[in-house]
């Protein structure tokens, strides 16, 4: 039950600024609804296709589409006060980050995945939706290109392969690693730490 709530979280903060990055992209209604839903699912098809659960999770429950969907029209009639609240934005992704990346791990493990598969798999699932979401508009994935992101995603994921490895309670770990997520996530945007990058050659 917690990993569902969780999840549904993740799906309406990670729909929610998928839609937000469509709607300045200029798209149109399907179009929103499209990246909104790409963006929130991706990472977790992603995931069950590596796990081999087929069909993936949330194309064989209808309310996490619905969600998903709702979640991107509200967005779309909504966008100018969702624009203006650009710090809450930001902290909804971080936190979709954060339950993806924590409850994919724990998904993995729990599917007999081995620790280092988990660690990745669980990682790939945090960022997945927005590598896709990025691709969809022509843009090079943020991941690819600046800030801690799949750092803080890894991050979450080793803490939760930890918890898992000396038995701890499985919900409060998945809390925990999470909360972890989005605060290394919301501190790299407030110190404007980025990875390293190579020089341009001359």
């Amino acid at each position: 039950m917690l990993l569902t709530a969780l999840e549904f979280v993740g799906l309406v903060a990670f729909a929610a600024s998928g839609a937000l990055a469509a709607v300045r992209a200029r798209l149109d209604v399907f179009g929103v609804v499209v990246v909104g839903l790409t963006t929130a699912v991706g990472g977790g098809v992603i995931r069950d296709v590596l796990l081999g659960i087929h069909p993936p999770t949330t194309l064989r429950n209808w309310p996490y589409l619905a969600v998903c969907a709702g979640t991107a029209l509200a967005v779309f009639v909504f966008h100018p006060q969702v624009a203006r609240l650009r710090r809450g934005v930001l902290l909804a992704d971080a936190l979709g980050l954060g339950v993806f990346a924590t409850a994919g791990t724990t998904i993995a493990l729990n599917a007999g995945a081995t620790v280092y598969a988990a660690c990745l798999i669980g990682m790939t699932t945090g960022i997945g939706g927005g590598a896709v979401r990025d691709l969809l508009l022509r843009e090079i994935p943020l991941v690819l290109r600046k800030e801690i992101y799949a750092v803080a995603a890894l991050a979450g994921s080793v803490l939760v392969a930890v918890g898992h490895a000396v038995q701890l309670p499985e919900g409060p770990v998945t809390v925990v690693a999470a909360a972890v997520v989005v605060s290394v996530r919301m501190v790299a945007l407030w110190r404007r730490w980025n990875a390293p990058v190579a020089r341009a050659p001359e």
